[in-house]
């Protein structure tokens, strides 16, 4: 587990944000889940507008709270590809409720949605 995410907590939801905190997060979990293992460029490409910095960051914490697994493989050159773990799919699928929500909040409010790069 992550060392400085580690509680105390003030409730169920405390802890889970903790983990899931920030705009970066809950996107590399949707593309992981939506696309499969996915190598770091693939990631990038496919979150517009992060970093390689915070991109970089965000894989590290979900990797440390077993959200996410990195597999490195040694070749020349190296190639890593990024999956969920179950903890990682039981935690999307934890979250589809509120995707939901935010979908009729959209909805609502007439907000639009991002375009898909490519």
């Amino acid at each position: 587990m992550g060392a400085n995410r580690s509680g105390p907590y003030f409730c169920g939801i405390d802890a889970a944000m903790d983990v899931v905190g920030g705009k970066w997060k809950v996107l590399i979990l949707w593309e992981l889940e939506n696309n499969g293992v996915r190598r770091f460029g693939e990631l990038r490409r496919n979150l517009p507008g992060v970093s390689e910095k915070m991109l970089i960051q965000q894989l590290r914490e979900l990797e440390e709270d077993a959200i996410v697994h990195r597999e490195v493989y040694r070749e020349v050159p190296p190639r890593v590809e990024y999956s969920l773990t179950e903890l990682g799919r039981e935690l999307d699928r934890a979250l589809a409720p509120l995707g939901v929500w935010g979908r009729e909040r959209m909805a609502r409010i007439g907000a639009r949605k991002v375009a898909a790069p490519g």
